[in-house]
């Protein structure tokens, strides 16, 4: 048996709605091999699109393990995750005691600015008619300044642990999706301000450090133009999304997922805003981009599109059973 692309073991997912929970998804499992066509049917509202956002790691289960590649694609129900978790509920508690004790101690630090010039000038008749009380009070007024400046610093310091700490839990995720998943999706979401080919290049710009990219930038157009190519819009390069059909910005769309060349596409009801015609092309390009290795995840609702897959699955009250 080949290693599986992406493994998916009893997934559940659920949504609060209003006092009670959604659950939609409800133990799914799946199993994806290198270079195989998978298609998740299912009725409108029956989570296919939530299940592929978890498999694509755009979204968290609440419940479940899935794996790309023995990749941890749900770092956050890890080991590791679980203390980090603890770490930052640690951390949580003691901001949130250091916030009182900051709001207690403002107002006796508003008092002892207001009043510092006088407590100055008091400070060497206090010390001369007594000097223990003197030395107690000037003991006491620098515990409370040292307080009042180290708690600021103590919270900014906890902050920042914190994002340091959320950083660790999602930064696999983020790399997953830079780096090994492709995202197709129903409406395009192309932006009007860039032409076809700036689209195309906006992964590779994300995922390139800015002090990198003026030496990247001219593979990366390559790439690009290439890709574009390759999907028939290689005279398009310099038109806007207002300028092209429906087919052509669902392919410009399918350029900039395989930009990066990723391991797995996810192509999220990718002829549902398409007309026949349109729809029928795209489909024959995702066929020719499996045929030359590509895994292909999708969900859709067409009986018609699905059967071009290699298997499909159907998602039936939060569960997938093999059609």
């Amino acid at each position: 048996m080949n290693a599986a692309e992406l493994t998916a073991r009893n997934i559940h997912k659920a949504y609060a709605m209003g006092r009670g929970r959604l659950q939609v998804l409800r133990g799914c499992s799946l199993r994806v091999a290198p270079g195989e066509f998978v298609a998740i049917m299912g009725k409108s509202g029956s989570g296919k699109s939530t299940l592929l956002h978890i498999l694509g790691a755009l979204d968290a289960a609440d419940a479940g393990e899935i794996r790309s590649c023995d990749q941890d694609v749900t770092p956050a129900r890890g080991p590791d995750a679980n203390l980090v978790s603890r770490l930052d509920r640690w951390l949580r508690g003691l901001q949130r005691a250091l916030y009182v004790i900051v709001l207690l101690l403002l107002p006796i630090g508003g008092i002892v600015f207001v009043l510092a010039p006088a407590l100055l000038l008091a400070v060497p008749a206090i010390v001369e008619r007594w000097p223990q009380a003197g030395a107690t009070h000037l003991m006491a007024a620098a515990v409370c300044l040292m307080l009042l400046v180290a708690l600021p610093l103590l919270l900014a310091l906890l902050l920042l642990a914190r994002l340091v700490l959320v950083d660790m839990v999602e930064r696999r995720r983020t790399l997953l999706r830079r780096r090994d998943f492709g995202f197709v999706f129903q409406f395009y979401h192309l932006l009007p301000e860039l032409n076809v080919l700036e689209n195309v290049l906006l992964p590779r710009m994300v995922g390139t450090p800015l002090w990198r990219w003026p030496r990247e930038r001219a593979r990366a157009r390559a790439d690009a133009v290439a890709v574009l190519q390759r999907i028939g819009l290689g005279e398009r390069l310099n038109h806007r999304p207002a300028e092209l059909s429906g087919g052509e910005r669902q392919r410009v769309a399918i350029a900039r997922a395989l930009i990066h060349k990723p391991r797995i596409l996810f192509a999220d009801e990718p002829t549902g805003n398409l007309d026949a015609a349109a729809g029928a092309e795209l489909m024959a390009l995702l066929k020719r981009l499996h045929a030359e290795g590509q895994t292909i995840v999708m969900v859709t609702h067409d009986p018609s599109v699905a059967a071009q897959a290699d298997r499909i699955l159907r998602l039936e009250d939060g569960q997938l059973r093999q059609v």
